[in-house]
């Protein structure tokens, strides 16, 4: 993402106090439809977490999230120990707006997590049959990577992400690849803080290895059903923390 020239923080004021209980999709709605408004310029600093929650009467945990999920869309930049920015125009953010807008404000979080689950399953068993030594190494050094980033869960994210990635690549199908790339960016405001428990971590790492294993096998049904077991505990961890952060 491009850096901005920093600007003076935009007036907290112009922001309307959230009815309760307001969630992290409500927040990340509220600031998306005033940062599209056109009247702020691109490189606007935004005003500190701390004032953004005082102001819409929320919880800075919902803040975080909502900032967090902008960042996915590409329209706010974070930068760690100087705050956040507004990364481009209303313009040129339309289109976005418009493809993820609907996912932003739905409370139907579930739905999203069962169509991946079943999409993460048809990859699985796609890939078992074309799969090659090449991707066999791949993925064994995804998992060895998670293996030793338990002290870091950036780290351990990136690993998971080229896992399942990989996977959806050796499917041989582009549009499921596509789908699994979009419902895993809408799903990451809650992934990465989802595994921040090692022995969430721990857990993770077993069942990629137990996929990884059937893939070897070569046959559709035994991977399939390594990742459906997989698909059930990571979309506990999510659920968990997809209700904390409403919750506040």
């Amino acid at each position: 993402m491009p850096s901005f020239p920093e600007k003076d923080p935009v007036a907290v004021h112009l922001l309307d106090e959230l009815p309760r209980p307001t969630p992290v999709a409500g927040v990340a709605s509220r600031l998306l439809e005033y940062l599209t408004s056109g009247d702020i310029p691109v490189g606007t600093k935004l005003p500190p977490e701390r004032e953004l929650a005082a102001n819409l009467k929320v919880g800075r945990s919902a803040i975080r999230g909502a900032l967090a999920a902008l960042e996915v869309l590409g329209i706010v930049e974070i930068r760690p120990g100087s705050g956040s920015y507004l990364a481009g125009t209303s313009s040129e953010l339309l289109p976005q707006t418009l493809r993820w807008g609907v996912i932003l404000g739905s409370t139907e979080t579930s739905e999203l997590l069962q169509i991946r689950s079943e999409l993460e399953v048809l990859a699985s068993r796609l890939a078992a049959e074309q799969i090659r030594d090449a991707d066999i190494e791949f993925l064994t050094k995804c998992v060895e990577e998670q293996e030793a980033s338990f002290d870091s869960v950036e780290r351990f994210v990136e690993g998971d992400q080229h896992f399942h990635a990989r996977i959806a690549k050796v499917a041989g199908n582009h549009l499921l690849a596509d789908l699994l790339s979009t419902s895993r960016s809408l799903l990451r405001i809650w992934f990465d803080r989802s595994v921040e428990d090692q022995s969430e971590m721990v857990l993770a790492v077993t069942e990629h290895r137990a996929v990884l294993t059937a893939l070897s096998i070569g046959e559709g049904a035994p991977a399939a059903e390594a990742m459906r077991t997989h698909m059930v505990s990571a979309n506990r961890r999510l659920q968990t923390q997809i209700g904390s952060e409403q919750a506040q």
